[in-house]
């Protein structure tokens, strides 16, 4: 993988903001839709901020999240919640939002048919990522209940995850799907994450999940 390095975290937003712009818009030439896998956490949310504002036909770009914990939309907790509030707004408000969360439902009675219905939008045009010191990607979590399907190269688009010391479960997109995106970009601040990425590059995916989902693909650093 690649790494590119910026003088501080402002400038990256900017920068990484402006290249995932441009390469949804080349997507747009060439495909009726762009389908758009990004992250929940705290860290995207800048990126969100100045990519919201983009001059795209956003009613052809389709957003999914790359994982969601398993609430409702409006809890606190909810990565759709932080992606309606940062990235479906301005222009982007007219994107297109395909969640993974369906009420009444455990995420292993709701996998298959969530699942089916991310079929159309697979392979992800453009794949944003974040990742903790942990080397965890998605909630592809090392040591997580669910871990060893989701990494397996057959496994289904969606997979159900329990995370160790995570308070509800979650449902991720499987690694397959994640490495399979057209274009990828991993978003990561400070030395212990760096540090991480570099140690991850030693080390099996079942122990540096990371691992399995950057074949050709971007890290963007800030300290």
């Amino acid at each position: 993988m690649k790494i590119e390095t910026y003088p501080d975290r402002e400038m990256l937003a900017i920068d990484v903001a402006n290249l995932l712009a441009g390469e949804l818009e080349n997507c747009l030439f060439q495909h009726d839709t762009a389908s758009f896998a990004v992250p929940g956490g705290t860290t995207p949310g800048p990126i969100f901020d100045a990519l919201c504002a983009a001059d795209l036909d956003w009613s052809r770009v389709h957003v999914m999240l790359t994982d969601e914990r398993w609430v409702a939309p409006d809890h606190p907790r909810s990565n759709a919640a932080l992606v309606r509030e940062r990235l479906l707004v301005d222009r982007a408000a007219q994107a297109h939002f395909v969640p993974f969360y369906r009420a009444g439902q455990t995420p292993q009675e709701a996998a298959a048919d969530l699942a089916q219905a991310l079929d159309p939008e697979l392979p992800i045009s453009v794949l944003l990522l974040g990742m903790g010191a942990d080397m965890h990607t998605a909630s592809l979590f090392p040591g997580a209940e669910g871990l060893e399907r989701a990494l397996a190269s057959d496994a289904p688009a969606l997979c159900p995850i329990v995370a160790p010391g995570q308070p509800e479960p979650r449902m991720t997109l499987s690694a397959r799907v994640l490495n399979d995106a057209m274009s990828k970009h991993l978003v990561i601040f400070g030395e212990d994450k760096r540090d991480a990425i570099d140690r991850a590059a030693r080390l099996p995916p079942e122990e540096a999940p990371i691992n399995a989902v950057m074949d050709e693909g971007v890290v963007h650093w800030a300290a």
